[in-house]
């Protein structure tokens, strides 16, 4: 009897197959369609190999889950929260953003937005007050993705703090919205460790951990030369290298635990321009070319 019920299922998944099959270059077209999505979001991203593979995975679960329901088979309910672990300006905010935009065209999320929040968003002032931020903020985020910096502020303060609160509100929040939005908490490596070491319950509630490595000064260079061109300047080759080697030691010298990544090129990018601006205007003139230009003198780092 069993195998009678599995072969007419079969049958009918046949049918359903045959049928596509006289769709399939529109099938095709919806998949490719949607792995040059995946593509455009996330391709541009200087560094992150196994972010971007991780990506790759969960987009191919979704659409292959999708595929299966569509055929009568049996989908997997897929919990999507995740842990962001990685030092200041290596691209957690950025992956975030494009991940809200790549599930809500998978049809994961109905709105695909995302807020932004840390401690003072969630932590109230009196008992209670932590539950109501904390719920008021969930549900701004229903049908898009919560983004949670510096996560690991939430258990610092003792017993007596609210940040608990708000860390068995969200809990409840993930069980009772479980399909409505995604949580993502990030923060430093050894901070978030120490996070959910101290509660055992939380990390199996995250089935997607991501390890942000600092980026290294190579990849560096490339940012500030995107950052500089998206502006209508460019960097010498004499920048470049200045900049690399000033990247280097900074890396390699004092601050590799908390270095600042690209937040460090935005800012000694930012101060160039400023530096360019005084020396054009001791100019007597000045081309189109200079405008563009950043030089070797125009970078410094702090």
């Amino acid at each position: 009897m069993e195998s009678q019920v599995s072969s007419q299922k079969q049958n009918q998944i046949n049918i359903i197959l045959h049928d596509r099959q006289k769709k399939s270059e529109m099938g095709k077209q919806d998949l490719n369609t949607s792995f040059l999505l995946v593509e455009k979001l996330f391709t541009d991203i200087i560094g992150m190999d196994e972010i971007k593979e991780n990506i790759k995975e969960i987009y191919a679960n979704i659409l292959i889950n999708q595929e299966r329901q569509k055929l009568g088979l049996k989908g997997e309910k897929q919990v999507w929260h995740m842990l962001f672990k990685g030092n200041p300006g290596t691209g957690k905010t950025t992956i975030a953003r494009k991940l809200a935009v790549l599930f809500q065209e998978l049809n994961v999320l109905s709105k695909g937005h995302l807020i932004e929040a840390d401690r003072a968003d969630l932590v109230g002032e009196y008992i209670g007050h932590t539950a109501k931020k904390t719920k008021s903020l969930v549900e701004k985020a229903l049908g898009g993705i919560l983004f949670i910096d510096e996560a690991y502020s939430l258990a610092r303060g003792g017993e007596k703090d609210f940040g608990k609160e708000a860390i068995d509100t969200l809990v409840k929040q993930m069980e009772d919205h479980h399909d409505q939005f995604i949580l993502i908490l990030a923060g430093y490596p050894e901070e978030m460790d120490h996070f959910l070491s101290l509660n055992p319950g939380l990390r199996s509630r995250f089935p997607f951990i991501f390890d942000f490595p600092n980026y290294t000064a190579d990849q560096l260079v490339k940012i500030a030369k995107r950052l500089v061109n998206e502006r209508d300047y460019r960097l010498s080759n004499e920048a470049a290298w200045k900049l690399k080697s000033m990247l280097l030691n900074d890396i390699h010298e004092n601050r590799s635990e908390h270095f600042a990544n690209g937040r460090l090129v935005r800012n000694i990018m930012e101060k160039a321009i400023r530096k360019q601006a005084v020396r054009l205007l001791n100019k007597n003139y000045y081309t189109v070319d200079d405008l563009m230009l950043l030089n070797a003198k125009d970078i410094m780092i702090e």
